[in-house]
């Protein structure tokens, strides 16, 4: 880019000796004036001095455009080697110097090129009136302030949940704190019904207000808490249940293991029995009855069943009323909490039965947002298992269409690349936590091309609670630092009493 210089000494080199030459680099590189020019004036590309350097990546700046300044986000920064006279005139053709280089966005409407403007980093305050100006009509959830503008808040447009979102970061990233307080926020602020797969039970606290909390932000929350409900492996009327029959097809010969194929006979045997039972035979929807009816293939399903120990799984319903999958539509919030489940198989078959229930019911077109924590192990990209599998379908299934019928997902891992890509890549919404891994990072430039690459980069060098949030919840992307949670924490990590000194 073009560098004028109008305020800047000459330089004069008194020597050809080795210390003159770095005297002379020195000079130049501190008198580097901070400007930023643009063709399209949407993007724009700058200079300035390494030394004290004030500008950072995913920071706001201030682009001294005439009487109305524009507020830009610098995307990208790196080193340079220039000749020193494209920095300077009149200094000496063979010295070379480094500056600080990069790419930035206006964040303004307006397209008007400008060449050769000083760039400056916004203030605090200049960064909050510019978003208090543009923030969406809708909704907005406070989560936090804006990490590199002390003070600003942080905020999500509620009304860009309409699009997928994936949330991941390494393990201590703060991504399951990071979520919760995301699940507060659109509980308070928004009539959104929330269903939670929650494979950790994390989220089992979420109705409890913490010790501490303000008193009206208390009284607010518990309100809207209110309209929570735990379904888990407890006791009572709060305990999963579940119906076999209640299962779509796929699901119930997935759970017996059996092949439509080279288990035919007892396949369909088990569809006519199942069709029996809708028609008002005697023949109960509990799998153990089938080992007592008298109606052809019921003893070899029920003997099947017993041998792979789906008889033993506490999710089967022993009575007549009451299940999980009838629950879906009564609450503002269910949390299904996977986590007190015996085995991963029970676990996996409640996790099916859930997200085909609210594929089947999709024509209703009632907006539920579908969190789906821990994803790699509800929906991974490569399923050990046939129920695993459907699951991995179903999920893959609504991010593909179920926008349209007011289904919306947000995935949450630690690993995306474990994750059924096709679901993946349908999340217009990214909130990244640490990662630091160089594979995983690599992963998501090609996933979320649309976020800036320079801006991925900064994801290994977060602390615990940052992250980077792009897509339509945000109005450009950037780094946020999230704030207190309101609810109490479930899943807490044990503590590590063991390691102290004696």
């Amino acid at each position: 880019m073009t560098t004028e210089r109008t305020d800047s000494p000459q330089v004069d080199v008194p020597g050809n000796g080795l210390a003159d030459l770095r005297t002379a680099r020195r000079v130049v590189e501190r008198g580097v004036r901070p400007l930023a020019s643009s063709v399209d004036g949407i993007g724009f590309e700058f200079q300035t001095s390494l030394d004290d350097l004030a500008l950072q990546i995913g920071g706001h700046v201030v682009l001294e455009t005439g009487p109305s300044p524009r507020l830009g986000q610098i995307l990208s920064l790196r080193i340079a080697r220039v000749e020193a006279a494209e920095v300077e005139p009149g200094a000496p053709a063979a010295l070379h110097v480094r500056t600080a280089q990069g790419e930035g966005i206006v964040l303004d409407d307006e397209s008007t090129p400008f060449h050769d403007v000083l760039v400056r980093p916004a203030r605090p305050d200049e960064v909050g009136t510019w978003l208090a100006g543009n923030r969406p009509r809708r909704a907005v959830l406070e989560i936090g302030e804006h990490l590199l503008a002390p003070g600003v808040p942080a905020t999500l447009d509620a009304g860009g949940f309409n699009r997928h979102t994936f949330l991941c970061g390494q393990s201590g990233s703060g991504k399951t704190y990071s979520l919760g307080l995301v699940l507060e926020r659109l509980l308070v602020e928004t009539e959104l019904r929330i269903v939670v797969l929650d494979p950790n039970s994390d989220y089992v606290k979420l109705a409890r207000t913490r010790a501490g909390v303000d008193p009206s932000v208390a009284d607010r929350y518990s309100a809207a808490a209110r309209g929570i409900a735990v379904r888990g492996a407890g006791p009572g009327d709060d305990r999963i249940r579940l119906r076999f029959a209640e299962l779509d097809p796929a699901g119930r010969a997935a759970v017996l293991q059996l092949d439509p194929i080279a288990d035919r006979e007892e396949y369909s045997a088990l569809s006519a029995l199942l069709e029996s039972s809708e028609r008002g035979s005697a023949l109960d929807t509990g799998l153990e009855d089938f080992l007592t009816s008298e109606q052809p293939g019921a003893r070899e399903l029920g003997l099947r069943a017993a041998n792979l120990g789906v008889l033993d799984w506490s999710i089967w319903a022993r009575e007549q009323t009451g299940s999980l999958l009838e629950e879906l539509d009564n609450h503002r919030c269910l949390i299904v909490d996977l986590g007190s489940l015996d085995t991963p198989a029970e676990q996996s078959v409640v996790a099916e039965a859930v997200l085909s229930t609210l594929w089947r019911r999709r024509a209703r077109r009632q907006p539920v947002l579908v969190v789906i924590d821990e994803a790699h192990n509800v929906c991974p990209a490569a399923p050990q298992d046939a129920v695993t599998a459907l699951a991995a379908d179903y999920a893959t299934r609504i991010a593909a269409e179920g926008r349209k019928f007011g289904l919306y997902l947000l995935l949450s891992t630690q690993r995306p690349q474990k994750v059924q890509e096709n679901a993946l890549s349908q999340c217009d919404n990214l909130m990244l936590m640490r990662m630091n891994s160089a594979a995983d990072l690599e992963f998501l430039r090609a996933v979320f091309s649309f976020v800036p690459a320079g801006l991925l980069e900064r994801a290994s060098a977060f602390r615990q609670g940052h992250a980077l949030i792009a897509g339509k919840v945000q109005p450009h992307a950037g780094y946020v630092r999230f704030g207190a949670r309101t609810a109490e924490e479930g899943g807490a990590d044990i503590p590590i009493d063991w390691a102290a000194s004696r």
